[in-house]
């Protein structure tokens, strides 16, 4: 059975859009694949942020940290487990100030882990999650997604193509507080079930 890495990043709940469509394609997906769901929701604060104390602990051996480091690491560990069980992945994000949420920063820090998700070799870092397939699903009040003011979906392609993960497909419902906001969606709506 295939498994979904689902995550999700808006701070709001039922109104917001990116959750709206992540949930709609992960639940086509799931349902295409037989694939079972993990979900992790990291508008729920418990993402800390990158410190030397969590990096350290993340680089020392396991058998070799402290019952201090076991602890620090024990969430970055929990998150690259995710991330290393799925065989794809769901990233439903708003654009936040052009960019991704803070949370989506601080995963991908504490996921990026050189020696088990990438590593460095003489011609440079090579990623080390080949074979998944990833989805981002956006939204954004006003930034169209995919110019050159959406620093979201470029920087997580170039992210996840890092970690080895360079299959990437967008659905984005853009620009959705002007006028045709509501036909955006549904467009999304729609790509997600051609896509899928």
């Amino acid at each position: 059975m295939s498994n979904i890495l689902h995550i999700t990043a808006s701070i709001r709940d039922e109104e917001s859009v990116s959750r709206t469509l992540g949930d709609k394609l992960v639940h086509r997906l799931a349902e295409k694949n037989c694939a079972s769901v993990t979900k992790r929701d990291l508008a729920e604060n418990d993402i800390p942020f990158q410190s030397w104390e969590l990096f350290n602990a993340g680089l020392t051996e396991k058998a070799e940290r402290t019952a201090e480091q076991q602890e620090l690491a024990a969430i970055a560990d929990t998150l690259i487990a995710e991330l290393m069980a799925a065989d794809t992945i769901v990233i439903a994000t708003p654009v936040y100030n052009f960019g991704v949420p803070a949370t989506v920063k601080a995963w991908a820090d504490l996921v990026a882990r050189a020696g088990t998700t990438f590593k460095y070799t003489e011609t440079g870092p090579v990623g080390l999650l080949e074979g998944k397939k990833a989805y981002i699903a956006g939204a954004s009040g006003g930034t169209p997604i995919g110019s050159g003011m959406d620093f979201m979906s470029s920087w997580l392609k170039f992210f996840l193509g890092f970690l080895g993960i360079s299959d990437v497909e967008i659905v984005a419902a853009d620009g959705i507080m002007g006028r045709d906001g509501p036909e955006k969606i549904e467009a999304a709506k729609a790509r997600i079930e051609e896509m899928v």
